[in-house]
């Protein structure tokens, strides 16, 4: 029997988990991979992931590096460092706002 939060699934924005990634400096697509694997226990297959590196780059939220042999690392820009701040912040307003909620109603949180 689950606690029915296996139903609802993952909720991951793959721009989001790739910027969250590259936060902490550039990164090539196989190593978001695994570090998105590990902070959210998302897989991001190859075709979701570059469409994301691509949305990201073309709105200015994310640079290609210089070239690490075959590899091509991506950083985060300015912007999109302002628009992870941002979006987490939104996040963090929500979260804390159904956990208090949950508290009212005497659900475990």
């Amino acid at each position: 029997m689950t606690n029915g939060a296996d139903e609802l699934g993952r909720w991951s924005d793959p721009g989001l988990l790739v910027l969250c990634s590259l936060a902490d400096g550039a990164k090539h697509g196989y190593a978001m991979v695994s570090d998105i694997e590990q902070l959210a226990g998302v897989h991001l297959g190859p075709g979701t992931l570059y469409g994301a590196l691509s949305r990201l780059e073309s709105h200015g939220l994310i640079e290609a590096a210089a070239p690490d042999g075959r590899r091509r690392p991506y950083r985060i820009t300015a912007a999109g460092s302002s628009a992870l701040a941002s979006q987490l912040r939104t996040l963090e307003s929500v979260a804390n706002a159904g956990l208090s909620r949950l508290r009212a109603a005497g659900v475990a949180a």
